[in-house]
């Protein structure tokens, strides 16, 4: 994929409530990701309902959208490794591992803010993301996730459900 692919990796994500990335989640962030070459690219558009001080966003908030969208990315990661569609089975899920956000400067919550997110390393069911937070043409924060595969719809037993 070496072309801006508007394929939002949310949309692949069937019964996903969460609170960032949740496409079945009304009061959500609702957040989306796609691959721009080896980066996943999101854009968000901050609503002052998220503030921490007057006109900036919540650190909380911040934190939550490098958390989702590093999950995302790391599902979608893994299907692209496998050179397949997001639609395809089996279904993979990811949970952070760690997350470690450095807040570099304030981030306006009167302007959109693109997250770009990258796979630095994978082993096993581990994937390491690097992520940065710009704002206004400046990074304001950068982080370093670990998400962990927590659900292969392979390994599925019968009679069990999916991962909701």
């Amino acid at each position: 994929m070496d072309k801006i692919t508007k394929e939002y990796f949310q949309d692949f994500m069937p019964e996903n409530v969460c609170f960032g990335c949740g496409i079945h989640n009304e009061d959500g962030l609702q957040i989306k990701s796609f691959w721009e070459d080896d980066t996943a690219i999101c854009i968000y558009e901050p609503e002052e309902k998220y503030h921490g001080w007057a006109k900036l966003l919540n650190g909380g908030i911040m934190a939550t959208l490098i958390d989702c969208h590093c999950m995302c990315t790391a599902m979608a990661h893994a299907y692209k490794l496998e050179e397949r569609p997001l639609e395809s089975m089996p279904e993979y899920r990811y949970a952070t591992g760690t997350l470690t956000v450095k807040y570099l400067k304030p981030t306006s919550c009167e302007h959109p803010v693109t997250l770009k997110a990258k796979v630095i390393e994978v082993k096993k069911r581990k994937t390491v993301l690097t992520c940065e937070i710009i704002s206004q043409g400046e990074k304001t924060a950068e982080a370093e996730v670990v998400a962990i595969r927590v659900f292969d719809s392979s390994q599925q037993k019968v009679g069990e459900g999916s991962f909701k």
